[in-house]
């Protein structure tokens, strides 16, 4: 009988366990629970499949923003209609008669910039160079040694990770399946693919695509072979060569405009494995304290055969005769250095990224092909994909523009550590000149736009889809 009067009590006890800094969350992490929610299954093994289904219990998607109400959201909708009208003004282009790549490129990041940390020769020369020539800089990761799909998230919807709960780490897992419209920059195309040399099923992948009305997805077993199959000496990872002959491909099958979604794999960890041959060239010379010194070799070898990849890549675009614009970016460093991320947190999240576009697009009214930022995140990338290709934007679209003009970069706290639920609702901003600050730092003009931005964020991922039919 006792235990029939506990048992409810202490399951109860599943709504608090991620709220962080609680006495439950600290019993449960005391006991080694470890909450996974990017892959069920392996939380499931890890955990028990007891504990890890009442995990997922202590859910909230998002903090719902003062003054929320339909008629909030209505004014908002009516305001950035009007500020698109005048972006519009100066633009020509349609966004959908596009091809716009969205390039992930598994943790690409080149390691000169890591304090303590000196190679031979800079490993990625013509990245580099394409950087400082076209649209390019650093983007602020919101991961460190992991969060890909969170990225991803970001990049293809617009929304920024901080901005959700700390019990929502994993918007692919625990978010997109359960909503039935998640506006994404796929739906803006007749036509969106996207392509993963790798399994399709991690991070829910097939479903979360198809959610996003990308219609066709190329994976390791899809109906869509991945084609070109080839691997760099010992890898066992499909090499960023394979990746890019696959979108060759549907660019010479499809001859209208396409969004297509490339996630590589060649980069993954590990990198104490010694798969490439040929190091010497971009060895480490000095590393910093803590970091194995083999593992930034072969991770420095691998970025620099995606180099050679990608100069490949850019060689056979600019010979097409169609608009097309690359936007390529790494989402997170790999976790193999030492640092101390109180002290370089900011360094161990500034990945590489450029936005390119081909010969035919700068020819034919790409005329913003050159954008001077500093720093970017993620959620940028629609809006400047959009300026890039001088392409008209709808009312959504301007408030991401504005956001990308006019706030600082949003993003987590770069200089926390340990459990990535204590990131979310703690937001840092990145200024153009390096500064991190707090929100109550920010001008009275930009709180208001983060507001606005939160608002409509919460109306589609956890509020009552006002704004959603005009997203489409």
């Amino acid at each position: 009988m006792l235990f029939v009067l506990l048992a409810p009590c202490l399951f109860a006890t599943a709504f608090l366990w991620n709220h962080q800094n609680t006495p439950f969350n600290n019993l449960m992490t005391s006991i080694d629970d470890q909450p996974m929610f990017y892959n069920q299954l392996s939380g499931a093994r890890i955990n028990g499949p007891l504990l890890q289904f009442m995990n997922n219990i202590d859910v909230t998607v998002m903090v719902k923003p003062a003054g929320y109400s339909q008629q909030a959201m209505d004014k908002i909708v009516h305001k950035y209609h009007l500020d698109a009208q005048q972006i519009n003004r100066q633009r020509t282009n349609s966004f959908s008669k596009q091809t716009i790549i969205f390039n992930l490129s598994e943790s690409f990041a080149n390691p000169q910039r890591v304090p303590g940390v000196q190679l031979k020769n800079n490993p990625v020369p013509y990245i580099t160079k394409l950087s400082k020539q076209n649209t390019g800089g650093l983007m602020i990761s919101s991961g460190y040694g992991g969060g890909t799909a969170n990225m991803e998230y970001m990049a293809l919807t617009g929304f920024a990770l901080t901005n959700f709960s700390p019990t929502l780490p994993t918007p692919y897992t625990q978010l997109v399946a359960n909503l039935k419209n998640n506006p994404s920059i796929a739906q803006q195309f007749k036509s969106a693919i996207a392509i993963h040399p790798y399994n399709g099923a991690f991070y829910n992948r097939t479903e979360v695509y198809r959610k996003f009305g990308i219609d066709r997805f190329l994976y390791l077993g899809s109906k869509y072979p991945i084609r070109h199959q080839k691997k760099i000496d010992r890898s066992p990872y499909l090499s960023d060569q394979t990746s890019y002959q696959n979108v060759l491909d549907q660019l010479m099958n499809y001859h209208g405009g396409r969004f297509i979604n490339l996630v590589t794999m060649q980069n993954h960890f590990p990198y104490n494995q010694h798969y490439y041959n040929e190091i010497s060239k971009y060895q480490a010379t000095k590393v910093s304290a803590g970091t194995d010194k083999s593992s930034v070799n072969d991770f420095a070898t691998g970025i620099h055969h995606t180099d050679e990849a990608m100069k490949q890549f850019i060689t056979a675009i600019d010979k097409i005769e169609r608009p097309i614009t690359v936007v390529f970016y790494g989402d997170h460093l790999p976790g193999i250095y030492g640092n101390e991320m109180t002290k370089d947190g900011l360094k161990l999240h500034e990945t590489d990224y450029f936005i390119y576009s081909n010969r035919y697009a700068r020819e034919h009214g790409a005329r913003n092909f050159k954008q001077k930022t500093a720093y970017v995140a993620p959620n940028d990338f629609i809006a400047m994909a959009a300026k890039q290709t001088n392409s008209k934007v709808d009312w959504y679209q301007a408030l991401l523009t504005r956001v990308y003009e006019q706030l600082p970069v949003i993003t987590e706290d770069v200089q926390a550590s340990g459990n990535v639920n204590a990131y979310n609702s703690n937001s840092r901003f990145i200024t153009q000149k390096g500064k991190i600050l707090k929100e109550n730092q920010l001008t009275k003009k930009q709180k208001a736009l983060l507001h606005d931005y939160r608002l409509v964020q919460y109306d589609v991922t956890a509020g009552k889809h006002y704004v959603v039919k005009t997203m489409k």
